[in-house]
């Protein structure tokens, strides 16, 4: 495409790969190292004046994935592009989205000002954790759902649902209450009722109390979230599930963290499926059998492609 650059970060190579094949554009070439001390080395290796680059890099841990888009970011508006879009299909950082407790930071917005003050222009990003962090930032902000692909790819493909049909031996579960909004969606697109646990967390990536608002006896489960930490709760959720009689809980999760022992706690959990998506590198050693990734790189292919041509990318929005 005419005057259309793609760098790919460190943070989600294999990602960054497959939406350049399907944009067909080649990537262009830069230069990322670390010193001895850590420190990150950026280089743009090919003219980008004038031209509208997009920057594919995933903000999950380590902080250097955020540290060399900022870097990638600066580079590019100091080579002179015309614009620069950041690609973020999993933004990190967005669990602090307000100042919910003394002497705490709202790292969301802080993150959101880093990205602006570095240069971007516009952000692209898949499934936040927090949609209100949209609000956040000044510059054009395109957020995309996962949930199309998951329906369309797995649920549909995999013949589990009937498309365009009430699905009533299926539910939706949301596994808290901030995801209400996103399971109604999922739910409405597949025909299933909705069901809703509602938590009590003491302290991060601790759990109290759950209670299950609806009825999962005699169904298949389908939990959906936008992400999966350490498990904790998709765990606990699948037991609670199973235990007011669901016959299967399938976890439909876009975002997988999968930190400290999460792997080994969802292959003894009660999940018997779970599908994410290539927002988040999944290492080979983290792949177990019960879990199956679904790619979105045709989703930001599209999406991109719509930027770059100045098309609406409404079609995106909907879940």
């Amino acid at each position: 495409m005419d005057k259309l650059n793609l760098i790919i970060g460190r943070g989600n190579r294999p990602l960054g790969e497959k939406i350049a094949a399907v944009l067909g554009v080649p990537e262009t070439t830069v230069k990322v190292k670390n010193f001895a001390d850590g420190e990150i080395f950026f280089q743009i290796q090919e003219n980008v004046r004038g031209r509208d680059v997009f920057i594919i890099q995933s903000t999950q841990p380590p902080a250097d994935n955020l540290m060399e888009l900022l870097l990638g970011i600066d580079a590019a508006k100091r080579a002179s592009a015309k614009r620069v879009t950041a690609v973020v299909p999993y933004y990190g950082y967005a669990r602090q989205d307000r100042k919910d407790r003394p002497r705490v930071p709202i790292s969301s917005k802080l993150v959101a000002n880093l990205l602006t003050v570095a240069g971007a222009d516009r952000i692209l990003t898949m499934d936040l954790h927090a949609p209100q962090i949209q609000g956040f930032f000044d510059i054009p902000f395109d957020h995309i759902f996962a949930s199309n692909i998951f329906i369309r790819e797995y649920l549909i493909k995999k013949e589990i649902i009937r498309p365009n049909a009430e699905n009533p031996e299926y539910v939706v579960v949301s596994p808290d209450v901030g995801g209400v909004k996103m399971c109604r969606h999922f739910a409405g697109a597949i025909g299933t009722p909705l069901a809703i646990v509602h938590k009590e967390r003491p302290k991060e990536n601790e759990i109290g109390v759950m209670e299950l608002i609806g009825s999962v006896d005699g169904k298949t489960a389908i939990v959906r979230d936008d992400m999966v930490d350490t498990g904790g709760t998709l765990c606990r959720v699948a037991a609670l599930l199973k235990e007011r009689g669901a016959d299967k809980v399938l976890a439909v999760i876009t975002h997988a963290l999968l930190s400290d022992d999460a792997v080994d706690r969802i292959r003894e959990s009660e999940i018997d499926r779970l599908v994410v998506a290539d927002t988040v590198p999944v290492p080979q050693e983290k792949r177990i059998d019960k879990m199956e990734q679904l790619s979105v790189a045709e989703m930001f292919a599209r999406a991109i492609e719509s930027i770059h041509f100045e098309r609406s990318i409404s079609t995106l929005f909907n879940e």
